[in-house]
C-alpha cells in the first residue's frame, strides 16, 4: 500500500529501522520507510549452493567495497586499521551478522561515575530492560537464564548446543576458574512463529535459508508491513530537508530507476548505522545548517567507536567437529569485562568463542601460514586441521574520542553521486593495552583446554561491524547531537534510532542494545505525540 502523505518517514530498514517501524505501526500514524537495498531471497543464500564458502569472498563479503553491489556505497577506510563492514538490504546487517546477541551491562551506562571516563548515558540499563525483553520476544533469542554477569534474563529458547568443542573449552575455563556462559543468540532452537529451528548448517554469517537466524526481514518486517507500513526498496536518500524557517519537511531520494524524488514527513527517523547516519546528516546542508543537519554541536560524525577485535586460534589434536554449527554463537566469557585498574586499562572486553571455519577458509589460512602445503599432501594435511580449530574473538570496549571520525570524502561518490563516507580512526592506548591483555588471556585458556598450538593477532582488519557513537545522545545540546529520547536538539521531529546515538560502546556486540534503544525512543515518540 503506497502512502502519499505520511506522518513518519524512516530511513533504513535494518536492525533499528525495522524495530522502529513495527513499534510505530501499532498506532494510527502513517509510515513510510525508504531502504536503499532490496529484499533477500533465502533460496539464493550461499548455504543452498555447493560452492557456498567461496561466496564470502565476493557477493556475500562483509565489505561493501568488495561486494560493490548496486545497493552498496563505497567507504574510504584507508585511514583506519579497521575496515568497515555492513550490508544494505531489508534487514540490513542482520542479514550477514552471526547472531551473537548479548546485552550491554548495567555498568556500561554509567562509566563516568564508575571509572571517570567518557560520559554517563542519559538512561540506565533498567530503563531499557522492558525493551530488551520485548526485543528478545520479537526477534527470538536462545540462551540460558542465571548468568551471574547480568541481571536476570528469562524467556529464552534453550541455548545453541555446544558439541565437542564447547565441552573442551568449558573445561579450560573451569580449570582457570573464569566466568563463561552459553551465548545469547538471535538464533532459535525451537520452531517459532513462521520460522524453522536451527539445524546446524553453519554459514550463518551469509544468511540463513532456514529462517532460524533472527534477521529483521523475517522478524519485525512481516508484522510491520501487515500493520500498514509502506516499505519502499532500492530507494537511496540523498538528504533530509528543512524549509526556509529551518523546520523539518522530509527527504530527497533516488528511486530504483535513479529518478530524484521528494518524500514529505512530519517526523523523520534515521536508522542508517553509525557511518551511514552521519554521512546523511553531513550531506544535508542548508542555510540553517551549513555544517550538516543537526550539527550545531559540531559532533556529528565524531566519537566513532568500532570495537577493535583481537583473535586467538587454538589447534587441537582430537576431532572437535568445530566447523559445524553457528559460527559466532557458542559461549562467551566476561571474566575481564569490568574495570580492574591493576590490569593497566579501564573498562574491559568479552571473549567470544568462535567455531572453526569450513574447508576453503581453513585451507587458505593454513597455506598462508605455511601450516599445510600445496600439492599431493595437501588434503591429508588439511584433514589434520579441519574441524580441530577453535577461535576466540576479543571484543574490546572502545572509548569515545573526537578525533575518530566519519566525514564526507571530497573525491569518492556512490552511483547516485552522493559523497561517500571517509573514516579516520586511530586505536587508543587503552584499546591497545586491552587487546594485548585479551590475547594473552585467550592463549591461556586455549592451552588449558588442550590446544597444542595457538595463533593470535589483532586488531583484525575486516571486522568493523559495530559502528557507534557518531551522533551522541545526551541532555546538553552543546555536548550531544540528540536528547535523551533520541530527538535532535536542533530540529524538532528529527530522531536518530540507531547505534550512532551510543554514548559508550560496551564490550559486547551492540545489536540487542541498539534495538532496545530504538524501541525505547519509539515508545517516547508515541507518548509525546499522544498516538498510543
Amino acid at each position: 500500500m503506497k502512502i502519499e502523505n505520511p506522518d513518519v518517514l524512516i530511513i533504513g530498514a535494518g536492525a533499528a529501522g525495522a524495530a522502529a517501524a513495527w513499534s510505530l505501526s501499532q498506532t494510527k500514524l502513517k509510515i513510510v520507510c525508504l531502504e536503499q537495498g532490496g529484499f533477500m531471497n533465502p533460496d539464493e543464500y550461499p548455504s543452498t549452493k555447493v560452492g557456498w564458502e567461496a561466496m564470502k569472498y565476493d557477493k556475500f563479503n562483509v565489505s561493501p567495497n568488495v561486494r560493490n553491489l548496486k545497493s552498496d556505497y563505497p567507504i574510504n577506510d584507508s585511514e583506519s586499521p579497521i575496515a568497515i563492514a555492513n550490508y544494505n538490504a531489508v534487514g540490513g546487517s542482520t542479514i550477514l551478522y552471526s547472531g551473537h546477541f548479548p546485552r550491554f551491562h548495567p555498568s556500561d551506562f554509567k562509566v563516568k561515575d564508575l571509572d571517570g571516563v567518557a560520559d554517563n548515558w542519559p538512561m540506565s540499563y533498567y530503563d531499557l530492560e522492558p525493551f530488551f525483553n520485548l526485543n528478545d520476544k520479537m526477534m527470538g533469542v536462545s540462551g540460558l537464564s542465571g548468568d551471574p554477569a547480568y541481571p536476570t534474563i528469562d524467556g529464552m529458547f534453550p541455548p545453541i548446543p555446544f558439541g565437542e568443542m564447547g565441552e573442551v573449552m568449558a573445561k579450560g575455563f573451569n580449570k582457570l576458574g573464569w566466568h563463561w556462559w552459553p551465548s545469547y543468540s538471535a538464533i532459535i532452537t525451537r520452531e517459532y512463529m513462521h520460522r524453522g529451528k536451527c539445524i546446524n548448517l553453519g554459514p550463518c554469517n551469509m544468511g540463513c535459508p532456514q529462517g532460524a537466524k533472527s534477521s529483521t526481514d523475517i522478524t519485525y518486517w512481516p508484522i510491520a508491513k501487515r500493520n500498514g507500513v509502506d516499505l519502499r526498496t532500492n530507494c537511496r536518500v540523498r538528504e533530509i530537508t528543512v524549509d526556509i524557517n529551518g523546520k523539518l519537511t522530509g527527504a530527497i531520494y533516488y528511486d530504483e530507476n535513479g529518478k530524484e524524488c521528494f518524500q514529505s514527513a512530519k517526523i523523520v527517523l534515521v536508522a542508517c548505522n553509525g557511518v551511514g547516519t552521519p554521512r546523511l546528516l553531513l550531506n544535508s546542508k542548508s542555510k540553517f545548517f551549513p555544517d550538516g543537519l543537526a550539527n550545531r554541536s559540531g559532533l556529528v560524525g565524531k566519537n566513532l567507536m568500532l570495537h577493535p577485535l583481537g583473535y586467538v586460534e587454538g589447534l587441537f589434536e582430537q576431532e572437535l567437529n568445530s566447523n559445524l554449527g553457528p559460527h559466532g554463537c557458542l559461549m562467551q566469557s566476561q571474566e575481564f569485562y569490568e574495570t580492574d585498574k591493576s590490569r593497566g586499562f579501564v573498562r574491559g572486553y568479552t571473549m567470544q568463542l568462535l567455531r572453526g571455519p569450513g574447508p576453503i577458509e581453513t585451507a587458505i589460512s593454513a597455506v598462508s601460514r605455511r601450516d599445510i602445503p600445496l600439492g599431493l599432501s595437501h588434503h591429508d594435511a588439511l584433514q589434520k586441521t579441519l574441524g580441530k580449530n577453535i577461535g576466540i574473538g576479543i571484543i574490546v570496549e572502545d572509548l569515545p574520542e573526537e578525533h575518530n571520525t566519519v566525514t564526507l570524502d571530497p573525491n569518492i561518490t556512490d552511483s547516485n553521486g552522493i559523497p561517500s563516507p571517509k573514516i579516520n580512526y586511530i586505536l587508543s592506548d587503552n584499546s591497545k593495552k586491552m587487546l594485548v591483555h585479551g590475547i594473552k588471556k585467550s592463549k591461556e585458556v586455549m592451552i588449558e583446554a588442550g590446544a597444542y598450538k595457538t595463533i593470535s593477532f589483532g586488531p583484525v582488519r575486516n571486522t568493523g561491524w559495530h559502528l557507534m557513537g557518531t551522533a551522541k545522545m545526551g541532555i546538553d545540546p552543546n555536548t550531544s547531537v540528540v536528547n535523551q529520547f533520541g530527538e535532535s536538539h536542533d530540529v524538532k521531529g528529527l530522531y536518530i534510532v540507531d547505534s550512532s546515538v551510543f554514548v559508550t560502546s560496551g564490550g559486547v556486540n551492540p545489536a540487542s542494545t541498539l534495538q532496545a534503544v530504538a524501541l525505547y525512543i519509539c515508545d517516547k515518540i508515541k507518548n509525546n505525540y499522544k498516538v498510543v
